[in-house]
């Protein structure tokens, strides 16, 4: 049974058994006695004890555990005995110096001896074996190229990124041994000097060494093996950086001007708070997806730097479990809102009106769109919405979500049926919002103007408000839509609606559940035509069509439809409409 000791190395306890203490305690004593006429004695006494702390903390894995004989044997190993070095270096200049006992391996440190402004620079310098001015040319050209973003990457490396203080961690940072001849090197010659002594030191004899030492084949495809699966770490890493610094920036950008302009409140925030149905302040949702999103994106961002930066300072566990309960709070704050704005859009429902077209049935009845200049030069219809101003200079809701079908009816009177939608959290709420939309017609002889948007008041939200509007016209009768309803009119021909986009611009008789085209080209051979004189050309490409055949020419796009016939010329687009015959040149516009 062994007796243990508590000893107190550099600052920090120990437990030691007797037999390890006795050892440490002679290795000790005669360090001191190597160094009793040295210049600058205590400070490379106190660094040596420090280093030694050091590697003891490494090899101690819990509060309790006793260094025994054979740690300190190991750091004697690696510290190198008293009689191996001289503290008269100049006694043996020229003579070979001892093999170091194990490969020194660098570490990231800050240094801020030679900074201007954290020695983050400088640091990588050191670590990455080359000159600190092209670190910092690089640093700059990429804040540059990155709108700013490697500002916030300094600054975390500022933090997180260790300063290197004693001289065992200017030796690490530099890739020296720490051993009692480098500690007594490094504190005689000043810290002035370290960038000096790393340039000075001569890697090409140490590479000889190293390339002289006996190698099997093996461990040296394992080493290179090992030396792409770390280079192929580090860029993971640095995707994880850039990836976390990149969202972290764009997310600050984000919450910064939605949380302070809803304090003084611009006029794009009306969008925000014309969808925002749940009554929670903008700032206060802008900070939810901030902490929800953010945190994750910044432990991606710490996790990048531990891949790059081996001893990274940790944050942390008070830090990492207040950021923890920070985000389960907006996680579960964010998640409530969203059910709520979910439930406010859950139900909808469909208010109906219906009223009688009286026109003289015996003419056509021309149908086209009416815009709003005041509001909007545009007809083409949108499910997109607006907040502007009614002539009572009231702030309202201007949607063009508005579709219209058309159907045939046996009775002798046109009907046209307006269905108003709206959504809400309940029936009874999406019906009352459904009410308030407001949407007008105007019937003048036999034309039927039909408004292009529809109006709510901003109170009432945006609710996914829409109008379909229904058109039931007598069957024998005749009918022309504009063009400019183009946008407004279904796509195919079904039970829904017999009038398709492509009927606009032409004169349809209204058949029993159907429509046929008065005044539309044919579109094969004249019966009566001779088909070796016949002309039969179709060109479809998607965007527009050009019909010729022997009854004339019609090109049709998404701008203007021209047909040119025995009959004469027409040409129809959103605005104009020509046409040109026996009688003359009509021109109208809107």
């Amino acid at each position: 049974m062994n007796k243990t000791v508590n000893i107190n190395l550099a600052g920090t306890f120990f437990h030691i058994d007797e037999d390890a203490y006795q050892k440490l305690q002679r290795y000790l004593d005669a360090i001191k006695r190597s160094f009793t006429d040295s210049q600058g004695r205590s400070e490379i006494l106190a660094d040596i004890e420090a280093r030694i702390a050091e590697l003891f903390n490494e090899r101690v894995k819990h509060d309790k555990q006793v260094i025994s004989s054979k740690e300190v044997e190991d750091v004697i190993a690696i510290m190198g005995q008293p009689e191996d070095y001289l503290v008269d270096d100049e006694i043996f200049e020229d003579e070979p110096k001892a093999k170091p006992l194990f490969k020194a391996s660098k570490k990231l440190y800050r240094d801020t001896s030679n900074s201007y402004i954290g020695g983050v620079a400088s640091g990588l310098a050191h670590y990455l074996g080359i000159d600190s001015i092209w670190v910092r040319l690089i640093w700059v050209l990429l804040t540059f190229g990155s709108a700013g973003t490697f500002i916030l990457i300094y600054i975390l490396f500022w933090i997180l990124v260790p300063e290197a203080v004693t001289t065992a961690e200017k030796l690490t940072m530099t890739g020296e041994p720490v051993n009692i001849s480098n500690i007594e090197k490094k504190i005689k010659k000043g810290f002035e000097d370290v960038s000096d002594t790393v340039r000075s030191v001569d890697y090409e004899k140490y590479g000889s060494k190293v390339k002289s030492t006996s190698k099997s084949f093996f461990d040296t495809i394992g080493d290179i093996l090992m030396f792409f699966l770390k280079l192929f770490a580090k860029f993971i890493g640095f995707i994880l950086v850039l990836f976390g610094a990149v969202s972290i920036f764009a997310l600050l950008i984000s919450v910064l001007s939605l949380g302070s302009s809803s304090f003084f409140h611009p006029w794009w925030m009306d969008y925000p708070d014309a969808v925002n149905t749940t009554g929670l302040p903008i700032w206060l949702g802008s900070l939810l997806v901030f902490f929800t999103i953010g945190i994750p994106c910044f432990f991606i961002l710490y996790l990048g730097l531990k891949i790059l930066i081996n001893n990274l300072k940790s944050i942390g566990k008070p830090a990492k479990f207040t950021l923890l309960g920070i985000w389960l709070i907006s996680l579960i704050g964010l998640i409530t809102v969203g059910i709520k704005q979910a439930s406010d859009h859950a139900l909808d429902s469909v208010v109906t009106q219906k009223e009688t077209l009286f026109y003289d049935t015996q003419d056509t009845l021309h149908i086209t769109m009416v815009k709003n200049n005041k509001f909007n030069r545009s007809i083409r219809r949108s499910s997109d919405f607006k907040i502007v101003y009614n002539d009572n200079d009231e702030k309202v809701i201007f949607s063009r979500d508005i579709r219209i079908n058309v159907r045939s009816t046996k009775d002798s009177v046109a009907t046209i049926q307006i269905e108003k939608e709206s959504k809400g959290k309940n029936f009874l709420e999406a019906k009352d919002r459904a009410e308030k939309i407001m949407y007008n017609y105007t019937l003048n002889n036999n034309t039927l103007l039909l408004d292009s948007y529809l109006l709510t008041d901003y109170v009432n939200k945006y609710r996914e408000q829409n109008i379909q509007i229904v058109l039931y016209i007598p069957e024998g009768t005749y009918v022309e839509f504009n063009r400019n309803m183009r946008s407004y009119l279904q796509n195919h021909k079904s039970a829904e609606s017999i009038i398709t986009y492509k009927d606009s611009s032409h004169i349809m008789k209204i058949l029993n559940d159907d429509a046929n085209c008065i005044n539309c080209l044919d579109d094969g051979l004249d019966e009566d035509s001779d088909s070796e004189n016949s002309i039969d050309l179709n060109i479809n490409d998607g965007n527009g069509s050009v019909k010729i055949n022997n009854k004339g020419l019609k090109i049709k796009n998404d701008e203007v439809d021209i047909e040119i016939s025995s009959e004469g010329v027409k040409a129809n687009s959103e605005e104009v409409n020509v046409n040109i015959n026996e009688n003359g040149i009509n021109i109208t516009s809107e």
